[in-house]
């Protein structure tokens, strides 16, 4: 299986969410320990869990998000799950990998070449704490994507993300490059913050993770995270709230219910 990517991130970001009014990015942090037990004696249990959730889910999702860490975590057969989920999704609903990757020169641009000309995803995640150096590479392939972290959902975020320097700092760095390009992950579950990330990023698309699981604010962020009534510009991302929403049988039923009851609590 092999996906096609015909057009970029930023277009098939507006087709699917004009199509279907969706805030909702469902994340695929497929942890194998964590799948229901009636999985246990797949072949690729990360793989056919995916499938599954992705067919009961798709009608409300903007766009998908796939965690590297959990596909590596399961070796060789999670690196062939993640390639299959990829190319199972549908084309018109755009992936993002979630790698947080952010390094530099030759190195980085390996990973883009991995991931964006051979995994064929359309956006990744990016730490740009090395700086501009960072995009460099991804900005030499055509129609590439990144969310660079501004200030994540994790409490010790402050450690770093929430020092006055990098907060003044990252929303500058990110405005140098067009919107078509860079976005920016912003965790839903920094209140205090949301309102004043989004002043310094007008107009970007936001990825805000943290709702569901990790308790984050959906009022708020509905509130304060929206760029205007048109062009809303955000990115609602839960994970182990939709596809751990139950570990029975009904996995996939109660996924495609939880995701449709995030569609229609923020819906434009």
């Amino acid at each position: 299986m092999e996906r096609i990517v015909s057009k970029s991130f930023w277009h098939k970001y507006h087709e699917r969410f004009h199509q279907l009014r969706s805030h909702v990015c469902i994340g695929l942090d497929s942890q194998l320990d964590k799948l229901p037990p009636s999985l246990k004696d797949s072949a690729n249990p990360i793989r056919d869990f995916n499938l599954a959730i992705i067919a009961a889910t798709q009608d409300y999702a903007t766009a998908y998000k796939p965690n590297l860490a959990f596909y590596l975590a399961d070796g060789l057969r999670g690196i062939t799950a993640l390639y299959d989920t990829v190319a199972c999704i549908p084309p018109e609903i755009p992936v993002i990998l979630d790698c947080k990757v952010g390094d530099i020169g030759s190195t980085m641009s390996a990973y883009v070449q991995a991931f964006f000309k051979d995994l064929k995803v359309d956006a990744i995640t990016i730490n740009p704490l090395m700086g501009a150096d960072v995009l460099k590479p991804l900005l030499e392939i055509e129609s590439s994507f990144a969310f660079a972290l501004a200030l994540t959902s994790n409490p010790s975020a402050q450690d770093f993300f929430q020092a006055h320097e990098l907060k003044v700092a990252i929303p500058r760095w990110i405005e140098d490059y067009p919107l078509e390009r860079l976005g920016a992950v912003v965790g839903a579950t920094q209140v205090a913050d949301l309102k004043s990330m989004r002043k310094s990023l007008p107009d970007r698309l936001l990825l805000i993770p943290g709702v569901g699981a990790q308790g984050g604010d959906l009022q708020a962020v509905m509130t304060h995270a929206i760029a205007n009534k048109a062009e809303p510009r955000i990115l609602i991302n839960s994970s182990r709230g939709i596809i751990f929403a139950s570990s029975g049988e009904d996995y996939a039923e109660a996924a495609g219910t939880a995701a449709q009851k995030l569609y229609e609590a923020c819906k434009a």
